[in-house]
């Protein structure tokens, strides 16, 4: 059984780091996440960075697919699946958490707050305190 190139350098990769499969999937994810927001300039809760990190891992798993026939004979879309589950997470999460919770929003972009103290200015308390009748009998 004869290894192909690409499965050379991602078992050189993995010898080299010391880390998991799974481990490496998680930061080539993130990695291509946050190189095409920043080349692309591209904000965090754009689906184009998270457009890019599929592609990639999609792109991986059919090379990972062309070595399993070769290799053994069929295709363990099982494990490429768990493989684009992996590359994908976290960017979905950030991607997500960009889109609906303001979290990474510029605040040059975010809305201005509620004032919570308006109550607080001293002129709208004489005011008020004046427009109320207090019975100091």
């Amino acid at each position: 059984m004869e290894i192909s190139t690409v499965q050379t350098i991602k078992l050189a990769i993995v010898a080299a780091t010391g880390m998991d499969k799974d481990a490496l999937h998680i930061y080539v994810g993130l990695a291509v996440f946050f190189t095409v927001a920043v080349f692309f300039k591209k904000p965090l809760h754009s689906p184009w960075p998270w457009l890019a990190v599929l592609v990639v891992a999609v792109a991986g798993e059919f090379l990972d697919r062309r070595d399993d026939v070769t290799s053994v004979g069929y295709w363990r879309w099982k494990a490429s699946l768990h493989d684009i589950i992996n590359t994908q997470f976290w960017p979905a999460v950030i991607m997500l958490l960009a889109r609906f919770s303001g979290l990474f929003q510029d605040d040059r972009r975010r809305p201005p707050a509620s004032n919570l103290f308006s109550r607080c200015d001293p002129a709208t308390i004489r005011t008020e305190m004046s427009s109320t009748s207090i019975d100091r009998s």
